[in-house]
């Protein structure tokens, strides 16, 4: 593996050496050119992967809030230290107890991935349950979230132990709201409004949900994260075992627990980068802190990863979660051309590699953002979308059968995305039809 990275580092150097084969001016031209990219902070970066050689860079040593564009950074720890299925959990038998512990794994009944296996083996089992707690090193948000979003669906609790995707569905039957599960129905407020409008807001520091509506829509739907604790999770695990569960605290946990595995990872992976799923990315990062560790301990793996890896990338680069929800990560366009490399010798199968990324046109945050060219998608990347932040990074193959590896980084603009983002289609699919 470090023979790989070395190798990398290498073409890194013909990154800045090279003298470019093709002429690339007239995409120059297209930047210069820009009446949008001149009153933004943005960088770009162009590598032919067929020629192992950089095309064009722009900007690209500064540093820049990547967003969603993070997700590529945990999908490669997911494939690296995550084998083809999901540890759902580990667990020990004691006599006639079965202890059980988390392991972060995100499926557990959740609404579009849960297959069951976890769930079917602990409702049947005989023996008495117990749910072990354990500590985490990182509070369930991470460093650099914004605290107004804490309501929101895309930033549930990061915890040892999801279930239901740590979020509740609320949906409108006969006049009144029910949910999935129908334990959160008790904690409901309904609040008579004059608006016509529907909406259902979460108490900051209690899973209490008011609903404010003058009449109830029929088909009206919302999804709100709850405020996950050990003692809940027993109380769901209950309501939906129709059993006994117990807590146990201050257990010292065995290293040779047995692992019971769940979905296939990377049904997951693609559940994570197509439509950009935060909660997923978090809690890869917990599963893959649990593999290596035998614990929750996020901080060091993110510490680790960049002394194992990221430490031989030609510039440093700052992560502080696995899902890009952090404003306090700062990578650069090489960086991300780099991490694409690596990607490309791990997965080498191209067709297989371009599952794991929206393709334009197609599926994910770009089925609507690319046109499809000559019938079929060129454009296989990550998006990245925050307050003032639009980024894609990825691959691109053209009409003439090259392929690229591409980092399209913007920051710092205040006109509506839809701008950035179409100026970036623009020279995207000039990319497609002249090289």
């Amino acid at each position: 593996m470090k023979t790989l990275y070395w190798a990398y580092f290498l073409m890194l150097f013909l990154f800045t050496n090279s003298i470019y084969g093709q002429d690339y001016s007239a995409l120059k031209n297209q930047f210069a050119n820009s009446t949008v990219l001149p009153s933004i902070h943005y960088g770009f970066s162009l590598f032919d992967l067929d020629r192992n050689e950089p095309v064009l860079g722009i900007h690209e040593h500064h540093y820049f809030t990547p967003a969603s564009n993070t997700k590529v950074f945990t999908l490669f720890s997911s494939l690296q230290f995550i084998g083809d299925s999901i540890p759902g959990i580990q667990y020990q038998i004691k006599g006639d107890s079965l202890l059980f512990w988390g392991t972060g794994d995100p499926t557990f009944l959740h609404p579009k991935l849960d297959n069951r296996i976890v769930y079917d083996f602990l409702k049947s089992t005989n023996k008495k349950l117990f749910y072990v707690s354990e500590e985490t090193s990182e509070p369930s948000y991470r460093n650099g979230w914004s605290i107004e979003d804490f309501q929101e669906y895309y930033q549930p609790d990061i915890t040892p132990f999801p279930i239901y995707g740590n979020t509740i569905q609320f949906y409108t039957l006969n006049d009144s709201v029910r949910s999935i599960p129908s334990f959160f129905e008790a904690t409901i407020r309904r609040n008579n409004t004059t608006n016509n409008s529907t909406n259902i807001n979460r108490d900051k520091n209690t899973n209490t949900f008011h609903v404010h509506s003058r009449k109830l829509p029929i088909d009206y739907k919302n999804e709100k994260p709850f405020i996950w604790s050990d003692t809940l999770l027993v109380k769901l695990l209950q309501d939906t075992l129709h059993k006994d569960v117990g807590l146990l605290k201050d257990y010292v946990k065995p290293r040779d627990l047995k692992v019971l595995y769940s979905v296939p990872r990377n049904v997951v992976l693609r559940a994570m980068m197509l439509p950009s799923d935060n909660f997923l990315a978090e809690q890869l990062t917990m599963l893959i802190s649990n593999n290596r560790y035998n614990g929750f301990f996020t901080d060091r793996l993110r510490y680790d990863m960049t002394n194992e890896f990221y430490n031989n990338f030609q510039d440093s680069i700052i992560l502080r979660d696995g899902s890009g929800l952090s404003t306090y990560n700062k990578i650069t366009p090489s960086s991300m051309i780099e991490l694409l490399l690596v990607l490309n010798n791990l997965v080498p199968n191209e067709a297989k590699r371009y599952l794991f990324f929206p393709a334009g046109g197609v599926d994910g945050t770009l089925k609507t953002v690319y046109n499809l060219d000559q019938g079929e998608p060129f454009i296989f990347a990550k998006t990245g979308t925050i307050n003032s932040v639009h980024c894609q990074s990825g691959y691109i193959v053209t009409r003439s059968g090259k392929h690229f590896a591409f980092s399209f980084l913007n920051n710092n603009y205040i006109v509506p995305t839809s701008v950035i983002r179409n100026e970036m289609v623009k020279i995207m699919t000039f990319i497609r039809h002249n090289y």
